[in-house]
């Protein structure tokens, strides 16, 4: 089993989209540009907003910005606002349970941290480091720099349809409205 999964793929990814667009892009626009359920996303962004990493915009061409810069947001604080605080090992001390300590293990036995539970905690320092240390702009310049050019227009032409197409639909709804 993973320790992240699906959850924080799809906001990674999400969020890629928001790095370099200048207007706030919606959670149902973001779930259909990767096919992903909007109720998914719906339910994922707002606990970005709630930890500073996202900026909700109402209105007719709202939708979410980031809250900080690309480079100010690293892949730990994204991790940590969707996952919540995961631990990498869960020590059961099973170290005091041997059948030959009799229900009281000796002061050797149990002393200090369990060498195991320690290779585990220095391993989850390192990753933590590691995330911490990569930015949603490093992540963004590694997929504009892997994309063929046209691909960031095309998306970005995507993205203005949709505020578009979202602008005529409500002026649709108002005018059937005042004529009804």
């Amino acid at each position: 089993m993973a320790l992240y999964g699906a959850r924080t793929e799809y906001i990674l990814h999400s969020l890629l989209w928001l790095v370099d667009n200048p207007e706030p892009v919606s959670s149902l626009d973001l779930a259909e540009l990767q096919e992903i359920p909007a109720a998914f996303i719906a339910k994922l962004l707002p606990k970005l907003e709630k930890a500073g990493l996202l900026t909700a915009v109402e209105g007719l061409r709202g939708g979410y910005k980031l809250g900080r810069t690309a480079e100010e947001i690293s892949v730990l604080a994204v991790v940590d606002a969707v996952e919540g605080p995961k631990d990498l090992f869960n020590c059961q001390e099973i170290r005091s349970r041997c059948a030959l300590f009799d229900q009281r293990p000796p002061e050797w036995a149990t002393q200090g941290v369990c060498e195991i539970h320690g290779v585990m905690l220095r391993a989850e320092q390192a990753m933590r480091r590691e995330l911490a240390q990569v930015s949603l702009a490093d992540l963004a310049r590694s997929v504009r720099d892997k994309a063929p050019s046209p691909f960031l227009g095309e998306a970005q032409s995507w993205f203005d349809e949709r505020i578009q197409t979202r602008r005529t639909s409500k002026v649709r709804q108002r005018k059937r409205l005042n004529i009804s």
